[in-house]
């Protein structure tokens, strides 16, 4: 063993960054720097008796990421615990869990849809939207709104009441689906994504609890019924067309692979762009240097957003598996070793970002990779720009004041690094 390894090892139970009860508190910076000091790898024990290597730099991150053969995101999966074969079949056919070249295959046939040029055709209806939803907080709707005083203000939960109805219509309309499906298929989202948190999914640790009833299954199902529901009528134009349309593997989609992938599009848009905009919002709220900043020049927004993404992204780590022995910075890795890439602690790795702790909207460049990097580089990376810069767009033009109106709380998950409340004042 390498003697970095063993270093890194030794620490393992002091640090234990696997345990999601340590990430309630927010992310562990802290650890990871202390960690990352000793070695860029760390080994890092887990509850069912197995392990994984942390990658904890920002450049071997990207080596990862760069070799799609040998760090297999089909092998195991893209999450630490190891699923039963029927859960991994299934994670097989998203995107985010192939390897090339059938990644290639089915992501090639949606990618048109995604290209800079056509998501800007999105913007004024974008727009549109984040305007209704602030237009329904004002006029005291109960979808959105919270408690308006005399004066105007409006108390809201900026994550429930706000910025998860961005994605949901936004998908909702992309993908044609009827409007009155919107707030379901959002729910289904988040049961998918607080999968280690109690007040999300109640049902976690209870064995006899009906696993058909999973955000997953009920959200495949209904996808699957969407696709039977189009075979028999005339095509639309729209993204769920294109990807029923799609060949892979030789044949058309099936209604099940189509399922699999609606399930990985929907989830990842709802929780990636709702913990963008409301993490995001928090860090200028708890930054008051950079909110004025901020309103004093609108044109830094684009700046902003990818900030906001390097300090708070969305996710903590997605998992690859060895497919064969190799080394990695002085660290043996053996084939089958699960290997966790750790972009809260990569995209504050003070070897590529001057002052990393520190929140700076200008900062550039900002090579973060909160959209991950090389195969898997984010599909859907435009249309969380466009709705990034639009809605804070409209956020700060309609609001002249935000301030926190309570204790921020998070999910419980060492995977999503995601907030479940955030009450707030918005004050015209």
């Amino acid at each position: 063993m390498a003697t970095t390894q063993q270093a890194s090892t030794d620490d393992s139970a002091q640090a234990n960054i696997y345990d999601p009860d340590r990430y309630v508190a927010g992310p562990q910076h802290e650890v990871f720097d202390q960690l990352r000091a000793v070695s860029p790898l760390h080994w890092q024990d887990m509850d069912d008796g197995t392990g994984y290597w942390a990658v904890l730099n920002h450049a071997d991150v990207v080596s990862v990421s760069r070799q799609p053969n040998l760090f297999s995101a089909s092998e195991g999966g893209i999450v630490l615990e190891d699923l039963d074969p029927e859960r991994l079949a299934m994670m097989r056919n998203m995107l985010l869990a192939m390897d090339p070249p059938r990644h290639v295959q089915w992501r090639s046939g949606s990618s048109r849809n995604f290209r800079a040029r056509v998501i800007a055709s999105m913007e004024d209806d974008i727009r549109r939207i984040c305007r209704e939803i602030f237009d329904n907080i004002d006029a005291g709707d109960s979808r959105n709104s919270g408690d308006i005083d005399d004066a105007g203000s409006s108390k809201v939960d900026f994550v429930h009441q706000v910025t998860a109805h961005l994605p949901a219509q936004v998908i909702g309309q992309l993908m044609g689906l009827p409007r009155d499906d919107w707030a379901q298929l959002h729910r289904w989202a988040e049961m998918n994504s607080g999968g280690q948190d109690d007040e999300v999914n109640p049902d976690r640790d209870d064995p006899d609890a009906d696993k058909s009833n999973s955000g997953t299954v009920q959200m495949a199902m209904y996808a699957i019924g969407q696709a039977q529901e189009r075979r028999t009528r005339e095509p639309q134009q729209d993204l769920t067309a294109v990807i029923m349309g799609t060949e892979v593997d030789g044949h058309p989609m099936t209604d099940l692979e189509f399922g699999s992938f609606f399930v990985q599009l929907v989830t990842a848009g709802n929780d990636t762009t709702r913990t963008m905009l409301s993490s995001g919002l928090l860090a200028l709220l708890t930054h008051p240097d950079q909110m004025e900043l901020l309103r004093s020049q609108p044109a830094l927004i684009p700046q902003a957003v990818e900030e906001m993404l390097r300090w708070a992204n969305p996710l903590h780590y997605f998992r690859r598996t060895a497919t064969a022995d190799t080394v990695l910075s002085g660290v043996d890795i053996a084939a089958g070793d699960k290997v966790a890439m750790m972009y809260t602690a990569a995209n504050r790795d003070p070897a590529v970002f001057a002052d990393p702790h520190r929140f700076d909207i200008t900062r550039d460049p900002n090579p973060h990779l909160s959209f991950g990097i090389a195969e898997h580089f984010c599909l859907g990376v435009h249309l969380a720009r466009l709705e990034g810069r639009v809605f804070f767009e409209e956020l700060l033009n309609r609001y002249s004041t935000i301030t926190l109106a309570g204790e921020p709380r998070r999910q419980r998950s060492n995977l999503n690094n995601a907030l479940k409340a955030l009450p707030v004042v918005l004050q015209h």
